[in-house]
């Protein structure tokens, strides 16, 4: 089975993902403009018509941007929690009904040939959720907004052949940047943002010759850099003396552009 995955944008200013086989595609989360994730599709050759639905990890708007016109206008069923649902819904938000798709915790269910699970994750806002996706033996995991990785997440991310995982900030260029305190300290929390040493030190822990591709997210404008984001991992691998060896790729996830097409080919 042929399967691509790209990240069409990855960051504060909007998130969403394309994952997709041969035949089908998903999106998770919908963080940018209707607009530009058909664009984005149409740049990297897939067709808008080819995605079956839209996961949505939680309510922050740089996750659900383009939620409302691509239920109304492209009917395409979005898929998350109860809680997470209650959190979108308003009079303001004309999400279309019909696309509502209502779906449990570690719960397994069946969409575009791909089996998913959500999983829990610590963040602020009324519930936050990974994915885990699984096409054949191939096995996808996404938690972009976390601030600690608790027991019931961590087994999602350590099964990973291709792991999304949040480096959001750098912890001396946030502790030093302009930010208030109490931004400081809400993005540093349990229930904020994952930094560049504790991603580093948890893929230290997990590495192994399955885990093929580590995609770096949502990283901060302000307060973090591609290059200290890969400096912090490779500075922390090479202290424990970890060789990658050509076994293992590693992507760091633009902000505003897709990034290139990474193929998970049986």
């Amino acid at each position: 089975m042929k399967l691509n995955f790209c990240s069409l944008s990855s960051g504060s200013s909007g998130n969403c993902y394309y994952l997709g086989n041969e035949f089908h595609g998903i999106l998770i989360d919908a963080g940018i403009s209707a607009t530009s994730i058909r664009k984005f599709l149409k740049d990297i050759g897939i067709s808008m018509q080819s995605i079956m639905g839209v996961l949505i990890t939680h309510n922050h708007i740089d996750h659900i941007r383009g939620l409302e016109v691509l239920t109304r206008k492209n009917s395409l069923p979005a898929f998350t929690t109860l809680t997470i649902w209650e959190s979108i819904l308003s009079p303001k938000k004309k999400i279309s009904r019909d696309c509502i798709r209502e779906i449990g915790l570690q719960q397994k269910f069946h969409l575009a040939g791909f089996d998913i699970e959500a999983f829990p994750v610590y963040h602020d806002a009324p519930e936050t959720i990974g994915f885990h996706i699984c096409a054949g033996d191939k096995k996808i995991t996404i938690a972009t907004d976390l601030g600690h990785i608790c027991q019931t997440a961590a087994p999602y991310l350590k099964k990973a052949n291709l792991l999304v995982i949040e480096s959001n900030y750098d912890e001396q260029m946030l502790e030093n940047g302009k930010y208030p305190y109490y931004l400081k300290a809400r993005i540093k929390s349990d229930n904020g943002h994952l930094g560049n040493h504790q991603t580093s030190v948890f893929l230290a822990d997990i590495i192994n010759d399955d885990l093929r591709n580590i995609c770096l997210a949502h990283l901060s404008k302000n307060n973090n850099t591609p290059e200290k984001a890969l400096q912090t991992l490779l500075q922390t691998f090479s202290e424990r003396g970890i060789n990658f060896s050509g076994r293992q790729r590693i992507s760091i996830l633009n902000r505003n552009i897709p990034t290139e097409m990474i193929r998970l080919d049986d």
